[in-house]
């Protein structure tokens, strides 16, 4: 697998038009401005930093735990969205990048990404001619899903039409009643399987499908429904045994949430099976957060397993008091527009008197409310003063990076120094 194409980023331009960067940034390309030693200090808020110490012991524990049961790991690059950070997590060992959209797949394809899952069916008309002149590199492997047969009739129109220089390897999507896309049923999932087996532009990949939507925490009721799902996959791959060429087989699973129970359902056919890819997903695991993969996260719930690993959030938000109207009531510079608040909002942890300077905890301290630019903060036992600046935690990643072009790095939770800017594109 070739490393991904990142030269451009380190060239690109910065501008005012870049939030959050300091002036003296303007102008110079990203790595003429690392050169220079940047410190968050300079930074304006609000604005979101990444600790670069915490992902790569985040990538470490995951490479760990995934390696001791038998797993490969095609991380949700739509998480991030950000080339450099899947290159840290394809260096981790990753096998690919998975992607939610066909126009995500082309932004990793202008990158040089050549082995890359597709989480969703692809239909539309424009995307099927773009895959099919994609497909005539020999070295670019590429799966996508299905999960009807009228999905399977609308990819053979449009592929034959494009004169596809190679079947499309699809792994069928099972899913479950309530929850996301996904056939609702073993038996459909199996009658899409075969169709496909049968046709000439596509080929039979495996099983996929997407857990997390059964649930949302760990209570009986969620654990029961991720796990019987997950053995309906596993009989919808027994089921698939004859179908099945001799290229790439896929089983597929495993967000964020819940990939521990992936393991253990799958772990009698992972040691049975060592010819197909059991690939989990999981996305959010490289910055992790304070909030809902905090409380429902498997390497967050424990001090450590037998790997000897925890993920620890590896993204933090910092937002200036610009008001304090009344007793008991502060707000803040960083709103909806800035942080993520969709899985909880945020986490007030520290305060100190500008970015980079000592801090003290806030006991007590809650956010009540948000606005678009604004943040409702209730400091607690703390005293806050116009002016200070407020440590978040974060919950949901996913929705953290969609909302910034660039965010820099520090070298570690207790250093000011900036060592990276992470590119997004959203």
């Amino acid at each position: 697998m070739a490393p991904l194409q990142l030269d451009e980023l380190g060239a690109e331009r910065l501008t005012a038009r870049d939030k959050g960067l300091p002036d003296r940034a303007v102008g110079l390309t990203v790595d003429q401005f690392l050169a220079t030693e940047p410190r968050l200090s300079e930074f304006w808020t609000p604005i979101i930093a990444l600790d670069d110490e915490a992902m790569r012991g985040n990538l470490d524990v995951m490479a760990r735990w995934t390696a001791a049961r038998g797993l490969s790991l095609m991380p949700h690059g739509k998480t991030t969205m950000a080339p450099a950070l899947w290159q840290r997590q394809l260096d981790a060992g990753c096998t690919g990048i998975t992607l939610a959209t066909m126009w995500q797949i082309r932004v990793a394809r202008t990158f040089g990404a050549d082995s890359l899952l597709l989480a969703n069916s692809v239909v539309d008309e424009r995307s099927l001619h773009y895959l099919a002149g994609e497909l005539a590199d020999p070295g670019f492997r590429f799966v996508s899903w299905a999960d009807s047969i009228r999905t399977v009739e609308r990819m053979e129109q449009v592929l034959r039409e494009a004169g596809t220089p190679r079947p499309v390897d699809v792994c069928v999507e099972l899913g479950a009643p309530g929850g996301r896309t996904g056939a609702r049923s073993v038996e459909e999932a199996i009658g899409i399987g075969r169709r496909i087996a049968a046709s000439d532009v596509l080929r039979l990949a495996g099983v996929a499908g997407y857990e997390g939507s059964l649930g949302h925490d760990r209570s009986p009721a969620a654990i029961d429904a991720v796990r019987g799902y997950l053995g309906d996959q596993l009989a919808v791959h027994a089921a698939f045994r004859d179908l099945y060429d001799e290229g790439d087989v896929y089983v597929t699973a495993g967000g964020s949430a819940y990939f521990d129970f992936v393991a253990d359902v799958w772990a009698d056919a992972i040691a049975a099976d060592a010819r197909t890819r059991w690939t989990l997903r999981s996305g959010a695991y490289i910055v992790h957060d304070d909030g809902f993969y905090r409380g429902i996260s498997p390497l967050d719930r424990s001090a450590a397993d037998e790997t000897g690993g925890r993920l620890r959030s590896a993204m933090h938000g910092f937002a200036r008091v610009v008001s304090h109207p009344e007793p008991g009531l502060a707000l803040i510079d960083g709103g909806k527009r800035d942080f993520p608040f969709d899985e909880g909002l945020p986490e007030p942890q520290q305060v100190a008197v500008d970015l980079g300077a000592p801090a003290q905890p806030l006991p007590g301290a809650a956010v009540a409310a948000m606005n678009d630019q604004h943040t409702y903060l209730r400091p607690g036992e703390t005293a806050v003063a116009i002016g200070d600046v407020v440590r978040l935690g974060l919950s949901h990643p996913c929705t953290a990076f969609d909302k910034w072009h660039f965010l820099p790095v520090v070298e570690s939770a207790g250093s000011d120094r900036v060592v990276e800017l992470v590119r997004t594109f959203f």
